[in-house]
Parts: structure tokens; sequence; C-alpha cells
């Protein structure tokens, strides 16, 4: 099993987080999910300036590298530019960053 941390920031203009905001973008996450990416389970933990994802992927076969983290970053991508909840209240990920998080 591979486990990708990850997260978005808060855009300074979204309202403060709802009880059910967390649910809702992980939701949004399962709603672009590709079954050959092997996502198994997500998690969220919102706070006031962020909103931050455990993703569990199904690990590759032996020899070959994990790109759990650029599977994460894929989905993530498109679940931002489809899910009206994550595209107005957070920022886009850092193309910079793997995953959009420095310690993922």
């Amino acid at each position: 099993m591979d486990v990708v941390h990850t997260g978005l920031e808060r855009r300074r203009t979204a309202q403060a987080a709802a009880a059910t905001e967390e649910a809702e973008a992980v939701d949004a996450l399962w709603a672009h999910a590709v079954p050959g990416d092997g996502l198994e389970h997500v998690t969220a933990r919102s706070c006031a300036d962020r909103i931050d994802f455990l993703l569990f992927y199904l690990s590759r076969p032996p020899g070959r590298d994990s790109d759990a983290a650029d599977r994460a970053r894929r989905l993530i991508t498109a679940a931002h530019r489809a899910s009206p909840l994550l595209h107005q209240r957070y920022l886009p990920l850092e193309p910079s960053t793997p995953a959009g998080h420095p310690g993922y």
C-alpha cells in the first residue's frame, strides 16, 4: 500500500469550512477516481487555511517505482477542475511540488 499526504490551500475569499466539507471533498475525489489507478481509501481533514488528504493506493508490482504521488496529483487536479466545492474554496495544486505538498 502506498500512502500520499497532500492538500489544497483555501482561497482567502472562501467561506469557513462547513461541517460536511470533508465528506464532500472526499466524494469529489471518488467521483473522479479511475479504477486502474488503484485508489483504495481517502481521508480528509480541513482546517482554517487548507484541506489535507491521505490517499491510499494499491502498491505497484515489485520492480516498478511507485507513482502514487503522480496518481494523486492527477486525481486532485481533475476533481479540483470539476468540483464547484473544491474549485471555489481551494487553490489548485502548485505545479512545482509533488502532489502539491512538500511533505507528501
